[in-house]
């Protein structure tokens, strides 16, 4: 749990830190994202894997970081900004209802 907490923090900490870097700045789409969308996709690209499924295994076991699948995923549905990045509404894959996410160190 410590390094998904650890995700989420820091997950909420640099989009606020690009939020404040955008204040008063015209906001540019490059090939149709906007900076909000690249941030997201851009976090998704750091977890990208591919695992045969005996590492898999090995790492539950002993690793204390989830695999890379929920390290993506995780932190991503607990975040509004997220959902209001993508337009991402109840019929989602990846909802998770308000009353069900997790807020840690919310100095927002």
């Amino acid at each position: 749990m410590g390094e998904n907490i650890g995700d989420l923090g820091g997950l909420s900490l640099a989009y606020t830190a690009l939020m404040n870097s955008l204040k008063g700045r015209p906001v540019e789409t490059i090939d149709g994202f906007t900076p909000q969308q690249r941030f997201f996709l851009s976090w998704a690209q750091v977890w990208r894997r591919n695992n045969r499924p005996e590492q898999l295994r090995l790492q539950v076991k002993t690793d204390p970081h989830s695999p890379s699948e929920f390290r993506t995923n995780g932190p991503l549905v607990n975040l509004q900004e997220w959902y209001d990045a993508f337009g991402c509404g109840q019929d989602g894959k990846m909802f998770l209802a308000p009353d069900k996410r997790a807020k840690i160190w919310n100095w927002r």
